[in-house]
């Protein structure tokens, strides 16, 4: 356990200081509620049961009984709640000899800044684990895989067939990867991408994809289609996605990538009788994850 003293933060005890390093970094807006659908629990987890649709209709002949169908019970994804919690210990002294009373807001908005990033980052992981087989979801597989199983039977993709970087012909061929998605028994549903999710350095290629009125990087007078229909007008810019050259695709279909939240930030602080140290504690109780695949499409770049 480390406790801090007043040899910790001894300028702090000397007149003429004027900030403390490290402490007054900017922060980006909180990232990670864009990227999932946000639910409370009041339970130590929370589950989805997937179920298979009915098929197609049959055709009745005449005089023929009627074919019935039935649904399936298909896979079952968990949202285990994780408590994640940080905390810092001072002594009496040095709160007492602190000419400045920045010890105790100073470290406090230190915590609150590291339980934020923490929450970034465990929500981000769901994103950098997305083709990583170790991380399976209630499939069995990993978020974006070209062999997601049906209950009913076969296989069904939410990747794009051959890994590609960022580009016109990509996104085009998303958009028409994400039209053709079917239900578990092979019906069309009508899915739509709505959110294009990129890592920080693809920023200024999106632009130039996007924003131009003709198509990017010909002589040719065509128009650029994905800007006209503005298919991609929703583009979230998110900070800590780790691969540069991964892209992902949020569609218009329900219970995809969620967040849990059990129990929100909570910031208490306590004396020690013994010592008479301060302690100061953050905590909090969520979980990330995912249901439904069809709710995300993309590549992990060329």
């Amino acid at each position: 356990m480390s406790v801090i003293t007043s040899s910790s933060f001894a300028k702090l005890l000397w007149p003429g200081l004027n900030s403390i390093y490290g402490k007054s970094y900017n922060d980006y807006p909180v990232e990670w509620d864009k990227l999932f659908e946000k639910n409370s629990s009041d339970r130590a987890y929370e589950e989805d049961l997937g179920l298979s649709s009915f098929g197609l209709a049959a055709v009745k002949n005449e005089g023929a009984p009627i074919q019935y169908d039935s649904e399936r019970q298909g896979f079952t994804s968990r949202y285990n709640h994780v408590v994640y919690a940080l905390g810092f210990i001072i002594t009496r002294e040095i709160y007492e000899d602190d000419q400045y009373g920045k010890v105790g807001a100073q470290k406090a908005k230190a915590l609150a800044r590291s339980m934020r990033q923490t929450k970034e980052i465990v929500g981000s992981n769901i994103y950098n684990r997305a083709f990583d087989s170790n991380y399976v979801g209630g499939d069995g597989v990993e978020l974006i895989s070209a062999l997601h199983p049906n209950v009913a039977g076969g296989v069904f993709s939410n990747k794009i067939a051959t890994a590609a970087d960022l580009s016109e012909a990509a996104l085009e061929q998303a958009t028409i990867d994400i039209a053709g998605f079917r239900d578990d028994r092979g019906l069309l549903i009508a899915a739509r991408p709505e959110k294009l999710v990129i890592p920080y350095q693809q920023q200024f290629e999106v632009k130039r994809i996007l924003g131009s009125d003709g198509r990017v990087g010909t002589d040719l007078n065509d128009p650029n289609v994905l800007k006209n229909e503005g298919i991609f007008s929703n583009v979230i810019t998110n900070h800590y996605l780790a691969d540069p050259d991964a892209w992902y695709i949020l569609t218009n279909v329900k219970d995809g990538l969620k967040y849990f939240e059990r129990r929100g930030d909570a910031f208490e602080m306590d004396n020690d009788f013994d010592t008479e140290n301060a302690k100061f504690k953050a905590t909090a109780r969520y979980s990330f994850g995912w249901s439904d695949p069809r709710s995300i499409y993309g590549s992990a770049g060329a």
